[in-house]
């Protein structure tokens, strides 16, 4: 008797219906998102949304994480690493992270805003925190600077890599500043970031 063969999703209907999702919670975010808008930027009735995806929350849920992963998952394998010296770090660091970023202007403000209005969604599954807490870098600083926290560190350079994409509509808007312009300003500072970091462990 033959086998009776077991039916397997669409991936493209699936990856059609995350791809538009990644789109609308982008431009609306988590509230402002109706499974019906997803439904019509994938080209699908809801139905079939549903037979996919069982909620909004689910769906939510995995794009979130991807866009998670994608804004702390680059630092972390450069953090991490125990062949690098500290110098090297940080500009592997600020090169890649900056690079990945005029990529995905829009990341860092979406995610901020997301976990900020869902601490407790996402407390448990981003461990960006700890990560940084325990890695090679850390203890690379502590050597160099241990009268200092490192953290101040850690903080001063995602804060110089990320804060101007989060403000880049204020940036761009009030400084009459062109899309050029600032991708221009975000190369410029791949090399500056790194000076001023070491300008600052130095600082006594």
């Amino acid at each position: 008797m033959p086998r009776k063969k077991i039916a397997e999703p669409d991936i493209t209907t699936e990856e059609k219906i995350k791809e538009a999702a990644r789109k609308v919670f982008m431009k609306k975010g988590y509230a402002g998102t109706r499974t019906r808008d997803i439904a019509e930027e994938a080209g699908l009735n809801l139905a079939l949304l549903n037979y996919y995806f069982r909620s909004k929350e689910k769906l939510f849920e995995i794009v979130m994480m991807e866009k998670v992963q994608k804004l702390f998952g680059i630092i972390a394998p450069i953090l991490t690493d125990t062949s690098t010296t500290l110098e090297k770090k940080i500009e592997l660091a600020a090169g890649n992270y900056i690079a990945m970023l005029m990529e995905n202007p829009d990341l860092p403000l979406f995610v901020m805003s997301e976990i900020r209005n869902n601490p407790e969604r996402f407390a448990n599954k981003v461990q960006a925190v700890k990560l940084i807490q325990e890695s090679h870098f850390v203890k690379q600083i502590k050597e160099k600077r241990p009268d200092i926290n490192p953290l101040h560190f850690v903080i001063s350079l995602l804060g110089m890599i990320l804060f101007p994409f989060i403000a880049r509509p204020v940036l761009q808007d009030a400084g009459n500043l062109s899309a050029k312009a600032f991708q221009n300003m975000m190369e410029e500072r791949k090399a500056l970031i790194p000076l001023w970091i070491k300008a600052l462990m130095k600082a006594r």
